[in-house]
Order: structure tokens, then sequence, then C-alpha cells
């Protein structure tokens, strides 16, 4: 439903602006992958190193956001839905606001995440796809979510009684399985060069992680 009383404000200060006085350009790095396929692993570690090099970066994390924003929400394939989608206009919102943002979720369906590199746009939007194997992911398993899973504890879990379809053309592939974090951390830091999101003299050489 439309309400015709709201309407769109544009900022005073735009995103070109903000690129400008940042010194890099704002973006959502957009981790999919398998529970426990290292996800908050690799996005704290990569938060961290950003802000250590003086850019502003911010981690929504899957769990977290299930304890406040999307704390209504199940694990239906509905509510996975909303989920993302909530998400990604928030991420939207961070990215206006000069950020690079880091998001770690499952978001197992390519179409939510389809829905997201639109709403955000192809310079904005950078898939990382963190693969794993399912096997790795078991043996990980921090939390005991595969063991519950496949007791019936939890329903709708992703791997086992639920799809995940994984990314066709994502930006990056880490593989969590192969590399150390500090290595995966490394992977992104060339990409974000190659592709002009940060300069090279941003990125500290002498600090790298």
């Amino acid at each position: 439903m439309t309400n015709n009383n709201i309407v769109w404000h544009e900022p005073s200060i735009n995103i070109d602006s903000r690129w400008k006085s940042n010194g890099y350009k704002s973006s959502v790095l957009w981790f999919t992958g398998l529970s426990a396929s290292g996800k908050s692993t690799i996005a704290h570690a990569l938060d961290k190193y950003l802000h250590e090099q003086g850019m502003h970066s911010y981690v929504l994390d899957g769990d977290n956001v299930r304890h406040g924003l999307n704390k209504d929400l199940d694990l239906s394939p509905a509510s996975r839905k909303e989920n993302i989608r909530r998400i990604g206009e928030v991420s939207k919102l961070f990215v206006d606001a000069g950020l690079l943002v880091i998001t770690a979720f499952i978001a197992p369906y390519r179409e939510d995440r389809r829905q997201i590199r639109d709403l955000l746009g192809k310079e904005q939007f950078i898939e990382v796809f963190i693969k794993c194997s399912i096997n790795e992911c078991e043996r990980r398993d921090p939390k005991g979510l595969y063991k519950k899973a496949k007791k019936g504890e939890i329903k709708e879990f992703t791997g086992v009684s639920a799809p995940y379809e994984e990314p066709e053309n994502p930006e990056i592939i880490l593989e969590t399985d192969k590399f150390s974090k500090d290595e995966c951390v490394k992977q992104i830091l060339n990409y974000l060069v190659e592709n002009k999101y940060v300069s090279a003299s941003a990125i500290n050489q002498n600090n790298n992680p």
C-alpha cells in the first residue's frame, strides 16, 4: 500500500560528496554462505582492519540484527525474505551515510540477493561468497546448530532442511576451508584496491592483516 502523503526528501549532501570527503567509495560487502562458513569471523576481522586504517565501516551481523530490528521474524521462507529486504534497506542508508558496510547473513536465496543488488546499484553492491564445504561447517559447528537441525530441534535450517542457493557470479569467492582468516581479508582488500573502492595508499601495506 502506498501512502501518497509520504514524500522522499533528497539529502543535502549526496553520496559523491561523501566519497570525495572520505577518500573511498562507500558500498556493501554482502557476505553470503552457510552457517559456520566464517562470515562473521571474516566480517569482523575486515571491519577491525578498515577501522585501524581510519575508514568508517560497520558490520551488520545476522544474529545481532535478529536480536533487535528483525526479532519478530522466524526462519520461514517468507520471514527470511523479509529479513534480507530490511537489511538491504538499512545497508542502503549506511552507504548513503558514507560507510563501508559488511553484512554477514546466510541470505540463502539468489532472488533476494539480486533484489538487494538492484536496490543498491552496480557500484555499491559487492557479493562475497563465503564458500565452505558443509562437512567443514558441520565440523566447526560452534553453536551446535547442525546437530540440533539433524535431530529435528531446529526447523527450516539452511543446508539441512532448507535450501542454500550458491551465488552464480559473485564479485569475490573466499574459500574459508582452504585459506586463513587473514588471507581472506587480504583477498577482499585486493579487490577493493583493484576496483578503485579504496586507494592503494589508504591500505597500509606494512600493517596488512
